[in-house]
């Protein structure tokens, strides 16, 4: 399944249906995640939108971090809802308790996975994203799989990454990814491809449905 040959310097060596795996960040780097110029280069308010979370809904922010995108979305779905904030890192974990905190959510229940597995109940979640995180994921095959064993039949998994079709986005080329190399990886998986969205500045949102039926390891 996986390869081991080198690659880039700042790639870990291992590739995934010809995809080199990228390192990822060290809570050390936690304050790039809140930088004020992300709402400009990004615009995480208009993907929440376009997320269209309902109240009472519940989700998965997978390689949440610092929570930057887990409380605006807990605010989306309101108290009958809850936003499992998922992450490697326990450094993470606690950053993410203290924003959250600060912005007054009580529905944001913090995970601490594994590499392989993202330890989220089963079929329970309504929607699961990776926010600039999939790339750097060191098992993505298992790591999807778990979340696809935690995600309702008809759940929607939502991939936002930095396009790896566009030379200019300012970002590493391992830290990019194009959206046939998603679906490419997905289609492994017991997912369907939903529609892939181009508004943003400089990422794309790939979305993904749960099909019926158990996730087979």
């Amino acid at each position: 399944m996986y390869e081991f040959r080198p690659g880039l310097p700042d790639g870990t060596g291992k590739w995934y249906l010809g995809r080199e795996i990228a390192w990822f960040m060290s809570h050390q780097g936690a304050m790039w995640l809140e930088r004020p110029e992300r709402e400009e280069e990004e615009q995480p308010t208009r993907l929440v939108e376009a997320l269209k979370l309902k109240p009472g809904e519940v989700v998965a922010d997978i390689g949440a971090g610092s929570g930057y995108l887990t409380w605006r979305m807990a605010k989306r779905v309101g108290p009958t809802g809850k936003v499992f904030a998922n992450d490697i890192q326990p450094e993470m974990l606690a950053i993410l308790r203290t924003n959250v905190a600060a912005h007054g959510v009580t529905n944001v229940v913090p995970v601490l996975g594994s590499v392989t597995n993202v330890d989220l109940p089963a079929a329970a979640i309504d929607l699961a994203i990776f926010v600039d995180v999939y790339h750097e994921c060191d098992h993505p095959h298992e790591i999807i799989r778990s979340l696809c064993r935690a995600l309702k039949p008809g759940g929607r998994l939502v991939f936002v990454e930095y396009r790896g079709e566009d030379k200019w986005v300012p970002i590493k080329p391992l830290h990019k990814m194009t959206e046939a190399q998603v679906r490419k990886e997905m289609a492994q998986q017991p997912l369907d491809w939903v529609e892939t969205v181009g508004f943003l500045p400089r990422q794309h949102i790939i979305v993904f449905r749960r099909r019926a039926g158990p996730a087979r390891d």
